[in-house]
């Protein structure tokens, strides 16, 4: 089966890993480190507009900062790929990025594509169909979503967004405006509340100090590592006083590595803290009606362990010759070695762990990244969950393999469990995990995943959630959210290879869906018939360019689904939406501040009747949304 392109980093800098099959998605989370956490830039450029505003906010308590202060952060709360903001290249975990590269090209079709233009054009004939053009003439509140979406700090890439030389007013030499501290500094404070990328926040002669590892209502002794005019970071020297909520980590490496932001705060508090991101979101946004929301409490695992399907390592030797697999540190390429991992499918860490040594064994040669030299750069581990099907993915700097022979025979030897053995080329240095070309080196070319009854094929680089056991939870949240009745149709936009419309054909009339990746499109309709499903199809493009043309030929949804990358909605989507006019609308987020964003948008024409949060990633700041709208009459 044919493998996809990554639509890398959500933001602007490569083409996703929604991989391949992608709901479109961050796949370039898959392409992350453990280490997303980072994207907090724009909670600190978020200070910077604070201090802009009136005297009266200069001038309230500490303890009472709105979440409108405490929100203009943006949004990514990293799991284990995230946090190494440095660059796309450390994103293994977080496999639904932003996949703007790919959907640029669209942007240019629908810019000369007549059958769009004419259908807004008969937009425009009523009040609440108005056109497209129309429509951006609102007051700036109403301001269209590619407006939006062409700011910098929204439209920024992970690695841009966490770059230092990107940040304009940080610098680690800089002493704060009207604050004397240097870096080194230590002083005692007291966290106020936890940012949405896990870390506790405190305030510092009215500077906010932004403390990884600090929890609520704690006292600590910090010690400031960078300086910026109007805020700093720090790490915690030694705590004072502890949240009655810490807990001890079952990873010696949670606070190197990205993944890990919250393994020291009980499961319970992660729950609310997941909720209340979702509120300090909407306070930022305030999109209309905001206050009356219905925000209901996360939804959960019984084990909060041991659920990750997939493990991204990459692989370097050390200064004493042993190879090492694993993550880097935060903003930085220094890996850290992972013999076990608390929140690894046990079986991908075993097989992790076995190939190292086999790899150690033949003296392979390994990646290096100074001399640009050297073949196995990244080792892949996917395995599914309810099949038990493991595939392993070598992605090397050549289309060399030195030993392959030996190696595939000791995997067939030593990991039965093996049952797909890939190889995916991405020469030269790239910010890219994925290259372009993968071959099949032994067993089968996929691997099958059962989900919520219905068998789905797997390719090298296709997307499925993280995480196989709360998946269910979160299809299951999206039906009930819908709400589908006998002889309603609904469109599954951004839908990769068709998990989520696959699961609502059973009780919908027609399912039609839509992919801008190929091999996408062929899989989703494969997997409809590998399932004897024959009341849903998918097509090839976007949903902004096919709706349109779908209404004009007769067919108009009654509903539609989406789960986009973690930038939020198309800007055209928006607009085509918001003409379409379904009855019902789900939005699946993984990713509160877009949520919150394009919420703006779409609450004018849309009443928000909930939003449930479901917790995809224990241990991490990343939180998942369902949220229910019905078009007002």
């Amino acid at each position: 089966m044919a493998n996809y392109e990554s639509r890398n980093t959500r933001g602007s800098d490569n083409r996703n890993d929604r991989s391949s099959h992608s709901n479109q998605r961050d796949r370039n989370t898959d392409h992350r480190s453990y280490s997303d956490r980072n994207n907090r830039d724009n909670d600190h450029r978020s200070y910077n507009d604070r201090n802009d505003r009136s005297n009266d906010h200069n001038h309230r308590n500490n303890d009472h900062h709105s979440y409108n202060d405490r929100n203009s952060r943006d949004n990514d709360h990293r799991s284990y790929n995230d946090r190494n903001s440095r660059d796309n290249n450390h994103h293994s975990y977080n496999d639904r990025n932003d996949r703007n590269n790919d959907r640029r090209s669209y942007n240019d079709r629908n810019s000369r594509d007549n059958d769009h233009r004419s259908y807004t054009s008969r937009n425009s004939r009523d009040n609440n169909h108005r056109s497209y053009n129309d429509r951006n003439d609102r007051n700036n509140d109403r301001r269209s979503y590619n407006d939006r979406n062409s700011r910098d700090n929204d439209r920024r890439s992970y690695n841009n967004r966490n770059s230092d030389d990107r940040r304009g007013s940080f610098n680690n030499d800089r002493q704060a405006e009207g604050v004397q501290v240097e870096v080194g500094q230590r002083f005692p404070l007291t966290i106020k509340r936890m940012g949405i990328n896990g870390e506790g926040i405190g305030y510092y002669k009215r500077m906010a100090v932004f403390v990884p590892g600090a929890l609520t209502d704690e006292e600590a002794v910090v010690e400031v590592t960078s300086v910026a005019t109007r805020f700093m970071r720090a790490k915690v020297h030694r705590i004072r006083k502890a949240s009655p909520h810490r807990v001890e980590p079952r990873d010696s490496y949670a606070d190197q590595v990205g993944g890990f932001e919250l393994e020291h705060l009980d499961y319970p508090e992660q729950l609310k803290f997941k909720q209340d991101i979702v509120a300090q979101s909407l306070e930022r946004y305030q999109p209309e009606g905001y206050r009356h929301y219905d925000l209901r409490p996360t939804l959960g695992m019984d084990d909060p362990y041991n659920y990750r399907n997939k493990a991204q390592f990459q692989v370097r030797r050390n200064a004493e010759g042993q190879i090492e697999a694993g993550l880097y540190t935060e903003r930085s390429h220094d890996l850290v070695d992972l013999p076990t991992c608390s929140v690894q499918m046990p079986v991908t860490m075993t097989v992790m762990r076995t190939v190292v040594a086999m790899l150690q064994d033949l003296d392979m040669p390994i990646y290096d990244e100074e001399a640009k030299s050297g073949i196995v750069k990244t080792l892949v581990v996917r395995a599914a969950a309810h099949t038990d099907d493991v595939q392993l993915v070598f992605i090397t700097n050549s289309q060399k393999l030195p030993h392959k022979h030996e190696l595939l025979e000791r995997i067939a030897a030593e990991l039965p469990q093996v049952t797909s053995v890939m190889q995916n080329i991405n020469p030269g240095e790239t910010s890219l995990i994925w290259g372009d070309d993968t071959r099949h080196l032994a067993g089968e070319e996929t691997i099958t995943e059962k989900l919520d009854g219905l068998a789905f094929k797997l390719s090298a680089r296709a997307f499925l959630q993280l995480n196989p056991y709360q998946v269910e939870v979160l299809y299951g949240e999206a039906k009930k959210a819908l709400d589908l009745q006998p002889g309603e149709t609904v469109v599954d936009a951004y839908a990769g290879i068709g998990t989520i419309g696959l699961s609502l054909a059973s009780v919908a009339e027609e399912v039609r869906g839509m992919d801008i990746i190929p091999e996408a499109v062929s899989d989703a309709n494969e997997n409809a018939a590998a399932n004897n499903i024959t009341n849903a199809h998918y097509e090839l493009g976007t949903a902004e360019e096919l709706l349109p043309k779908w209404i004009m030929s007769g067919f108009r949804p009654d509903a539609i689904v989406v789960d986009p990358p973690r930038t939020g909605l198309d800007g055209e989507l928006i607009e085509t939406i918001m003409a379409v006019r379904p009855e019902k609308l789900v939005y699946i987020s993984c990713n509160p501040s877009t949520l919150a964003k394009d919420l703006v948008e779409l609450a004018h024409d849309y009443r928000v009747n909930y939003i449930q949060s479901v917790d995809m990633m224990p241990q991490t700041a990343r939180c998942e949304a369902v949220v229910k709208l019905t078009r007002r009459q």
